[in-house]
């Protein structure tokens, strides 16, 4: 995901936002503070999902098919969107088509869940688009991570719906993503996120280590995605209250100087006064590119989080990674920042 010059859009379209609420009823927006948590509908094995691609165009036929046989190899029937394959410059067609496939996979009494294909960019321009009243009224999972933070942080704001930030429909779907999903959607168990160790041939474990930024434990609901897609957000009624919350954050490709631009924006706005808890998954990618020096990620939490002095810690298995937890948007959870875990506290879905 390259999103240099695709925040300065992203940042611009929800500037307008607000403006363009005004001028539709299904955007009479409640506050978070009045919205009511809504739990989606279970999943089973032999349930149909709805595919759909609501941020940017794929650029290869087969990623069609890969995303159809890994649904069905869960035990799924797939019903594809009807503007799936389209394309409107580097988009998935065009704003209303792909707002118009969501709206119609919810209003689709058959379909008991909404996979999306892949992020990139655009899912911000379709938000004033999305019918949050029968989305409302249609609670069913919808699964996606990356861009579609915008989707889950808008349907969250807008109806209270619990989504899930997780593997995309052309993602890796490797056996410990598939055990997460089984555990989470089929089982229905309180899942504990706690992040895969692997020793290798090394003498102490190196991969998937957490660090924490300040030790304790904090309950809270969870709510947050991809830190660009989010703070694009400020402004606008699809950003949910992140008071009393416990927030996640990852992102991919973007230089620390910009990873501290955008934490300085959560700051200023005062997003980050009253959370009671602080996890950070994975900055794929986030190396400095040049110049004559620049911040470490960890220097800019340390900065940022630290002096919050809630329960934070770094490393999570979240993000642009292969093996990824599928968090519950919207769920309570428990997390202890000096072990570096996380865990649902309630059921999540309708009984």
């Amino acid at each position: 995901m390259n999103k240099r010059t695709f925040i300065k859009a992203l940042g611009l379209t929800a500037g307008l936002s607000p403006m363009m609420a005004l001028k539709s009823d299904v955007l009479a927006a409640q506050s978070p503070e009045d919205a009511k948590t809504i739990l989606p509908m279970p999943l089973k094995k032999g349930d149909t999902v709805g595919l759909v691609s609501p941020s940017s165009a794929s650029n290869d036929e087969i990623l069609f098919q890969f995303a159809q046989e890994t649904l069905e190899a869960l035990g799924f029937k797939v019903l594809p969107g009807q503007h799936l394959t389209d394309r409107y410059g580097h988009l998935a067609g065009k704003d209303e088509a792909r707002a118009g496939d969501i709206n119609d996979m919810f209003a689709n009494k058959e379909v008991k869940a909404i996979i999306c294909i892949r992020g990139g960019s655009g899912a911000a321009r379709i938000l004033p688009l999305l019918d949050y009243k029968t989305i409302k009224k249609n609670p069913k999972p919808i699964l996606g991570y990356s861009d579609i933070t915008a989707i889950h942080n808008a349907i969250y704001a807008q109806t209270g719906l619990i989504t899930f930030h997780g593997p995309n429909g052309t993602g890796s779907w490797n056996s410990f993503n598939v055990k997460q999903f089984e555990q989470m959607f089929f089982e229905e168990k309180l899942v504990k996120f706690e992040n895969e160790q692997e020793k290798g041939d090394d003498l102490i474990v190196k991969k998937n280590r957490i660090q924490t930024i300040t030790p304790g434990t904090a309950e809270g609901v969870i709510v947050g995605g991809n830190l660009t897609v989010l703070t694009g957000l400020a402004g606008s009624p699809y950003l949910p209250d992140f008071k009393h919350k416990i927030l996640f954050l990852e992102d991919v490709g973007e230089d620390p100087y910009r990873i501290d631009r955008m934490m300085s924006t959560l700051m200023l706005m005062g997003a980050l006064d009253e959370i009671k808890g602080f996890i950070f998954g994975q900055c794929s990618d986030c190396d400095p590119s040049g110049g004559y020096g620049s911040l470490t990620i960890w220097q800019i939490l340390q900065d940022y989080i630290k002096p919050l002095g809630i329960p934070a810690y770094r490393g999570a298995m979240i993000g642009h990674v292969s093996k990824q937890f599928i968090v519950p948007i919207g769920a309570k959870v428990k997390m202890d920042a000096g072990l570096g875990v996380f865990e649902m506290t309630e059921k999540i879905f309708q009984s």
